[in-house]
């Protein structure tokens, strides 16, 4: 058999436990990059959760709850006796030397307002390496560390430039509390693997941090909502103390500065979200977008045909930050215009709360016939063809899924500016401003009494996301990177060598990468010539890795944007000869 690449991609509240655009991608490379084996790392709030995501037999399972245990071990497969003998080794001698020391730094870390993602990480690498040894809950709970810990946040509250405001107790056993329980992942062990590839930059970026100080590990980091941004927005829903909120900001920002610097390749959904990455400085060079694709087999086009009313249709969980009440007050507009219009809206209730007022708002506005909440449909393809038009009223996004798939059905599309989405809408919708319901309503109404247009605007949707939004595009963007980073990850991906000189081999790995990173640098600024004489020299130092396909690739890529057909054409053909020569080398 071909050899696999072997992918650890840690995720934090989604998949496999729960639904979401985050969660279909995730299972969309699971299920279909059959070049790649999985182990999909789960964050979860407590062990508890349904999984939602059947796995497929060659994936295997890493489950990391947060919450819902007494035990900080229990996740884990290990023996009791390993657990036993590591509550022995834990004496008062073994934390006041050695665990209170990593504690006082990391606390201290991240505490500071200016961030030191590299010594952060050498901490908690220690750390990790002290809890393969000791045990963490009596470590961490024990009086030598709430004592440095009280004492540490003092000291900075009473510094005038540091600015934490003054805790009570009940917030000093929290925060403390917070990090006993989002720093288990360090009493997680990391299998080796060929790539880490985080689907945020959060807490189950730490993984991938470890990996790469423990094994030298390549690093991707995928982006779909910038995480930071996210919880800055949700600690203004939650009544948390001043020095709460500025405990988790400050904990939020250092994990999301450690992606960061770890990462070797940062990969947003979208364009939008780099200004964020290069907020915090992310270089230009590491960010490379790669959208996300639906199927256009499963996402088909279909003939106009008429419905018993005109219809809106909104696929979109009931959550505030989809807005649905945007969306209902421009029902009650659009109402007095067309009477006999219907909303339909498929998504399940994320925020109970805000269900019931939405609810409300309907019977207030007496549009419970005209708003119909349907729920979450497994079938999602099939509800786009129910409508006329398809509406997001989002006050944030990312690049969600629900545009482009509508795009990819030919269907018309309203929705707010936010995020990636002019980006993935283009010229084929209309957009507005958020929280608009007016202006909502005036393009739903124009749209809804002028089929040209929406056969129209569904045309040009479909055809711009076949162009850039397609699940092969999406798929082979990512297994790309995977075999790009694969070139720094030493022999471990690489085919058996008929030389036995492993040291030669290595050195000539070594040079391999070395002449890929120059090409990419040559290519990122367009100087094509010296780019395509160093993939070159790549491809000579080990020309059988499972890399050299990719530096073909690259190749071809460049000629074609030469617009040298006849060479990109040669470079595919070599690249196609390659790879099946590898593939029967090692069936």
């Amino acid at each position: 058999m071909r050899q696999k690449i072997v992918v650890m991609l840690t995720t934090e509240g989604t998949y496999p436990f729960h639904q979401g655009g985050v969660s279909t991608w995730c299972d969309t490379l699971v299920t279909q990059l059959d070049d790649v084996e999985y182990i999909v790392y789960s964050i979860l709030m407590n062990p508890f959760v349904t999984q939602k995501f059947k796995l497929p037999d060659t994936a295997s399972l890493i489950k990391m709850p947060l919450w819902g245990t007494e035990e900080p071990s229990e996740h884990l497969s290990t023996p009791f006796s390993f657990n036993y003998l590591a509550k022995k080794r834990t004496t008062r001698k073994v934390i006041d030397d050695r665990f209170i020391p990593l504690f006082r730094e990391m606390i201290e870390e991240i505490l500071s307002l200016n961030k030191d993602p590299h010594r952060l990480a050498q901490i908690i690498f220690d750390l990790h390496l002290f809890f393969q040894e000791y045990e963490y809950k009596i470590s961490f709970k024990s009086e030598a560390a709430w004592d440095a810990f009280k004492e540490i946040v003092f000291r900075h509250h009473a510094d005038a430039r540091n600015k934490l405001p003054r805790p009570d107790l009940y917030c000093l056993i929290q925060s403390l509390g917070w990090i006993y329980r989002f720093m288990n992942i360090l009493n997680t062990p990391i299998p080796d693997v060929h790539i880490v590839h985080s689907s945020a930059a959060a807490f189950c970026g730490i993984p991938g941090a470890l990996a790469k100080m423990k094994n030298r590990t390549p690093f991707l980091l995928t982006e779909h909502g910038i995480y930071v941004r996210e919880q800055y927005l949700s600690l203004g829903k939650r009544d948390y103390s001043s020095f709460l909120n500025t405990f988790l900001i400050r904990l939020i920002q250092s994990v999301t500065s450690l992606n960061y610097a770890f990462a070797d390749q940062v990969s947003p959904v979208c364009e939008y979200n780099t200004r964020w990455e290069r907020k915090f400085e992310v270089p230009r060079e590491k960010i490379q977008v790669i959208y996300n694709g639906v199927d256009p087999k499963l996402f088909t086009e279909a003939a106009p045909a008429p419905h018993k009313h005109p219809t809106v249709i909104a696929v979109a969980r009931i959550d505030p930050l989809k807005d649905i009440m945007t969306l209902i007050k421009s029902a009650a507009i659009v109402r007095t215009k067309i009477p006999d219009v219907k909303f339909f809206v498929y998504g399940s209730v994320s925020v109970p709360e805000y269900y019931e007022q939405c609810l409300a708002l309907c019977a207030q506005l007496k549009l419970d016939e005209t708003v119909v909440f349907k729920g979450h449909v497994p079938n999602v393809s099939s509800v786009y063809h129910s409508g006329d038009v398809v509406a997001l009223t989002s006050i944030s996004e990312a690049f969600p899924y629900s545009v482009v798939e509508a795009m990819m059905s030919g269907k018309a599309i309203i929705s707010t500016d936010v995020g990636g989405i002019r980006e993935a809408i283009g010229n084929s919708g209309i957009l507005i401003h958020p929280r608009d319901h007016e202006a909502l309503a005036d393009g739903l109404v124009k749209l809804l009494n002028n089929p040209e247009l929406r056969a129209l605007y569904g045309q040009e949707g479909r055809e711009r996301a076949l162009s850039h939004f397609t699940l092969e595009r999406m798929l082979e963007q990512n297994l790309k990177s995977y075999l790009k980073l694969s070139l720094g990850s030493g022999d471990r991906l690489v085919l058996p060598a008929a030389s036995t000189d492993a040291a030669a081999r290595t050195a000539r790995l070594r040079r391999q990468r070395l002449y890929a990173e120059r090409a990419y640098a040559f290519m990122l600024n367009g100087l094509y010539q010296d780019a395509i004489k160093h993939f070159q020299l790549a491809l000579l130092e080990v020309p059988g890795s499972p890399s050299a396909p990719v530096l073909l690739m690259e190749i071809a890529e460049i000629y074609n944007q030469m617009g040298d057909f006849d060479k990109a054409f040669a470079a595919l053909d070599k690249q196609e000869i390659l790879t099946f020569l590898l593939e029967s080398k090692s069936a």
